[in-house]
């Protein structure tokens, strides 16, 4: 009991040391700059300047679009995730992604930093709202929204949204917010998984509707507006993940969509596919519209590209295929243009950028400015049509020699390594290599047994690998996926390179901590100092044990149903465990909750029958907390 309340306490002082930092930075990357996301000054006369969050360098760059050169930084002490800014254009809000987020309000004419605002856990993707009152935060790892009165100059609400909330839009009359949501909720093992769309009434501060997307939808990126207001577009991955993993043509896997919802009947008018018949265009991310409304432009971060399309003749297409008109061979109906991947053919134009891993971009007028997070650069491209379309990169530092670490992040990323690049490491597990909460159904261990997908963090500490233990290592399943999963034969060094970039990430701290202002280091809340008693007392802790709170063994606990019914499991470490529901190897537990109760027959899963439902959730309050 004593070793694990010691090993407990190391554990807690170890995660105190990245409290600044929301986890997702890799040891050994602060000498990188990793532009993230970028905004032009929308001030008529002058949108000549570019803000740039510079992710892993804590600073946001000013750019001069002319002079071709950074004129100005300001540093952060945390990483800058999300820029917007005021409608007149005084003020720049920036979201500094930790666990115990801020909000920095940059005065552009006094050229410094004036005051900053209290929000909740990663903050991303800042939004104002047309009178320029309220500014909107997503809190990523709170699921939540904050409401900021920017007049009183503090959070006056917070909106429970569905998982992961990484991007948001306003409508033109400010009525209604809509929230991208990273992620699927929810179990895995039924027919349909998938993220939403969150539609937030203003005024009621409420969710007044989800708008599921397809089955599939994962990886929910980007959301914008069209500029008539009347539909939206959002990014994600539209994952094929009850199929075998037997191969990769024609979108097997993974394909790459963008989604239109129609804003005023609040439903989801379509999905088109953003690959070609034999070429993916993995993991799109940013989606916005030209000012005049002719074309949505979309970053794909692991193609290197951005895809152009023309807007009214899309819709027209739609609303023919609506209208029950044949468009192509493929799209007969409504219900077909989802798998069509010819859908776009004459209607999108892909255009090569000058970096590698495009993520944020700004439009002004016809020029398309993308940030590059690999090369840390933007890149410059005319989309006018009558223009040759030759990118052009604007570096934003010196670039030093890239070290394995970097060059494993960046190949993690990298749609390049998968035949066809139909997909990247990152296509399923996202986050920083965590998991895209969908079950799959490798052919490491059989066909027709769908797992979980797991997150990566720690799985070269914590052998064997997969679910069922059928990897020895990290690095045997890093190989295995490359060879089995991307279809590909790479030289060692990239896998060697991967390797080194899974072995650096750091967990993330949990929100279940208790975290008081300003600064306080976290602590475990009342309920999860009785969970942890109780971790030892059902002897949680004889299997989940060590630092890392696992003995590395497998286990017949008596969740195995069908063809593995009886079947043994790896001991998953509890790390970081409150972030990667569903739960189980088929995911068909939703909470921790369930896999204590429901899901324990026999107390094969620790000593749990015998507990109060109280005791229960101090318990699952407990391990949610590591």
């Amino acid at each position: 009991m004593k070793n694990h309340i010691r090993n407990t306490n190391l554990l807690f002082r170890w995660l105190c040391v990245f409290a600044a930092i929301a986890g997702n930075v890799s040891a050994g990357q602060t000498d990188y700059l990793s532009p993230l996301t970028v905004v032009a000054d929308p001030c008529e006369g002058r949108g000549k300047t570019l803000y740039i969050a510079e992710y892993t360098a804590n600073k946001v760059a000013v750019f001069d679009i002319a002079g071709r050169k950074v004129k100005k930084t300001y540093s952060l002490p945390v990483p800058p995730s999300g820029l917007a800014i005021s409608p007149n254009g005084s003020q720049l809000y920036v979201t500094g992604a930790s666990p115990m987020g801020k909000i920095y309000v940059i005065d552009l004419s006094k050229k410094k930093i004036i005051y900053d605002i209290n929000v909740g856990h990663t903050p991303t993707s800042p939004v104002i709202s047309p009178d320029g009152k309220t500014l909107y935060v997503c809190n990523q790892f709170n699921n939540n929204i904050s409401l900021i009165n920017l007049q009183a100059r503090k959070e006056i609400a917070t909106i429970q949204v569905s998982r992961e909330p990484v991007d948001a839009a306003i409508t033109l009359d400010g009525k209604f917010l809509l929230v991208a949501n990273l992620l699927p909720a929810g179990a895995a093992d039924g027919d349909y998984t998938a993220a939403v769309v969150s539609i937030i009434d203003t005024a009621s501060k409420k969710v007044v509707k989800d708008i599921k997307l397809l089955n599939g939808a994962t990886d929910v990126r980007g959301i914008c507006l069209s500029t008539d207001g009347k539909y939206a577009y959002a990014t994600h991955i539209l994952a094929r993940y009850q199929l075998p993993t037997t191969q990769l043509e024609r979108g097997w896997m993974n394909t790459n969509a963008l989604s239109i919802i129609d804003i005023a009947k609040q439903k989801l008018f379509n999905t088109v596919l953003l690959d070609d018949v034999d070429l993916g265009a993995a993991n799109p991310w940013a989606v916005a519209c030209t000012t005049d409304g002719k074309y949505i432009c979309i970053t794909h971060a692991s193609t290197h590209e951005i895809s152009v399309i023309d807007r009214a003749a899309l819709h027209r297409k739609l609303k023919k295929v609506a209208a029950g008109e044949k468009v192509s061979e493929i799209s007969l109906s409504q219900e077909d243009v989802p798998n069509d991947l010819s859908f776009l053919v004459g209607l999108r134009r892909r255009l090569k950028l000058a970096g590698n891993g495009p993520r944020g971009l700004a439009i002004i007028g016809t020029k398309v400015y993308a940030a590059e997070y690999f090369t840390d650069s933007i890149s410059e491209v005319d989309i006018d049509p009558e223009v040759e379309p030759k990118a052009t990169m604007l570096p934003l530092g010196q670039k030093g020699p890239m070290s394995t670490v970097r060059r494993g992040e960046m190949l993690f990323n990298d749609a390049s390594l998968c035949f066809q690049k139909w997909q990247s490491c990152a296509s399923c597990h996202p986050g920083g290599a965590r998991a895209d909460a969908l079950n799959w159904d490798l052919l490491n261990d059989g066909i027709g047994n769908p797992k979980n997908a797991k997150s990566l963090l720690l799985s070269h500490k914590t052998p064997p690998a997969m679910s069922t233990g059928v990897r020895d290592s990290g690095e045997t399943a890093v190989r295995a996926g490359i060879k089995f999963i991307q279809f590909a034969v790479r030289p060692e060094a990239d896998a060697v390179a991967i390797d080194e970039y899974l072995k650096s990430l750091k967990p993330v701290q949990s929100p279940y901590l208790i975290k008081k202002w300003p600064g306080n280091k976290p602590r475990l809340s009342k309920a999860a100092e009785r969970g942890r008693e109780i971790f030892e007392e059902a002897q949680c802790a004889s299997c989940h044990s060590g630092s890392l709170y696992t003995d590395l063994k497998k286990y017949d606990v008596g969740t195995g149903k069908d063809s593995e019914k009886d079947s043994k499991f790896d001991t998953p470490t509890l790390v970081e465990v409150w972030r990667t529901s569903p739960y189980l190897y088929d995911g068909r537990a939703k909470t921790i909750k369930e896999v204590l109760t429901d899901y324990n027959s026999g107390d094969k899963h620790g000593f749990t029958s015998e507990l109060t439902d109280k005791q229960i959730s101090d318990l699952a309050e407990y391990i949610l907390s590591l």
